[in-house]
């Protein structure tokens, strides 16, 4: 069992950057995919960024190319998600996951995952 805890979210106005934080604690023996999500109101969960185990492989969602940059520090058993240049529409609750099988691949689709982090909320003020 593995539990994964976010933080790091709150306000911030457009513009702003946050760092986001997700820290896998419980079984964590090896290599994992790991992948940060966001849904907001009314919206269905999309993937936001992905990384391998070993860091070298990530994905973005377009439209947080260039603004969003997604990390890992295994010997931490956490990943990060730095934000900046945010915009009102990055509002939402973002989500941390892991698949504990898959390490090598960059997982991007939600039903990938088997573990959740309860989320931390962003809201990006104008």
């Amino acid at each position: 069992q593995v539990q994964l805890v976010e933080s790091g979210g709150g306000l911030v106005q457009a513009g702003g950057s946050l760092r986001l934080s997700c820290t896998a604690s419980g079984r964590t023996f090896g290599s994992y995919a790991m992948g940060w999500f966001r849904q907001a109101p009314g919206k269905e969960r999309e993937s936001v960024a992905a990384i391998a185990w070993s860091g070298r492989s990530t994905y973005y969602a377009d439209s947080v190319k260039g603004r969003f940059t997604i990390s890992r520090a295994n010997d931490k058993n956490t990943i990060y998600l730095r934000m900046n240049s945010l915009k009102p529409e990055d509002t939402a609750v973002y989500y941390c996951a892991a698949e504990l099988t898959r390490g090598t691949v960059v997982l991007t689709r939600a039903n990938d995952y088997d573990y959740w982090g309860q989320g931390t909320q962003v809201t990006v003020s104008s």
